[in-house]
């Protein structure tokens, strides 16, 4: 599937990771119109990822499954950073769902003398809504594109998009970008899948406005989701 195919008029654009690049991107163009459970994720491995869809969440950051690991990020509220008293913002903890491989980097405030698991309810309850949100959504919309940064061969994208479209009722899109070593410039690659389409993109260019303007580029939404 080619680039041109892509662009056009879509119930709803979904972020399938692998960092919060796509859903910041989104909602810079107003492309983004709800939170689903990986926006604010790290999901390094689109394998997992895959995994999780066909699992349907099942097993997903129950607290037997988590654990705090090496890292620091801001605070952040559906990605927006959390104002704290003098300071810009408040940190929150890197916790790994070891069943999926999956990072929650924004949601686990670091108080002093505070547990990371005493914000668990609140955090649970939250994904719980993001992922029921994320099946009313695909079964009821007529279009829907997903974007995905990271590493990705003809193969996972295949079953990632074949999983997904058993999901929505309507037209399934993905469009990935596809990181890689020594390019310099976007490549489009054509796998001739159905429903896929593939940007090489500079893996060390995560930021660059350029190659997301490129991708975004004439993609809307209908209109059909309102408040």
């Amino acid at each position: 599937m080619k680039l041109v195919d892509v662009k056009g008029a879509y119930d709803v654009i979904i972020s399938l990771g692998s960092w919060c690049g796509p859903s910041i991107n989104l909602r810079q163009r107003q492309l983004r119109r709800f939170s689903f459970p990986l926006d604010w994720m790290i999901t390094n491995s689109i394998s997992d990822v895959t995994r999780l869809l066909s699992n349907r969440f099942i097993g997903f950051m129950e607290l037997e499954h988590m654990r705090k690991i090496e890292g620091t990020s801001a605070l952040l509220e559906d990605g927006i950073a959390t104002p704290a008293g003098g300071r810009p913002y408040h940190d929150a903890h890197f916790i790994l769902d070891t069943q999926y491989d999956m990072i929650s980097v924004h949601d686990f405030p670091i108080w002093p003398n505070q547990d990371w698991t005493q914000s668990y309810a609140s955090y649970k309850e939250k994904i719980n809504l993001r992922i029921h949100r994320f099946y009313e959504v695909l079964n009821n919309s007529r279009s829907v594109l997903f974007i995905r940064w990271g590493e990705v061969n003809a193969p996972e994208a295949a079953l990632l998009h074949a999983v997904l479209s058993s999901f929505v009722a309507g037209t399934c899109n993905i469009l990935f970008l596809r990181t890689m070593h020594d390019i310099q410039d976007v490549q489009e690659l054509d796998w001739g899948i159905d429903g896929v389409c593939t940007l090489q993109v500079p893996i060390d260019r995560p930021n660059d406005v350029s190659i997301w303007n490129h991708a975004m580029e004439g993609l809307y939404l209908t209109g059909y989701w309102k408040d």
